[in-house]
């Protein structure tokens, strides 16, 4: 089996993630982030919609982490999001931890937006 080395050039990965942290681009952030190529910031967790609504024209996709399990996002803050044409993937926040990275990796114009686990 041959491993490669994901790169990820300028983009932002998230490296790690524990009990009430996420580790982005070698920083540790605590509480909720939102996390984009280009760089993190904190993030209000699902009430707070403009920082994702700003990304309008950057992703193409957001995935959202609801913490150490999956849970359903308020359906306002979903609508809110296809309305505005981003795509919504909900998932634990490791998944979508995870996810961000691999699509990162391949150039996809893709935003975390994770809550702690």
């Amino acid at each position: 089996m041959q491993l490669n080395e994901v790169t990820f050039s300028e983009a932002t990965p998230i490296d790690g993630y524990g009990p009430g942290f996420f580790r982005v681009g070698g920083n540790v952030m605590r509480g909720a982030a939102l996390v984009t190529e280009t760089g993190a910031r904190r993030w209000g967790g699902l009430e707070d919609a403009q920082p994702l609504l700003d990304l309008v024209g950057d992703v193409d996709v957001v995935f959202i982490g609801t913490g150490a399990e999956i849970a359903h996002i308020p359906g306002a803050l979903r609508s809110q999001l296809e309305d505005a044409g981003i795509g919504v993937e909900t998932m634990s926040s490791p998944a979508a931890c995870r996810t961000y990275n691999v699509l990162l990796s391949e150039g996809r114009r893709v935003a975390a937006a994770v809550l702690p686990v």
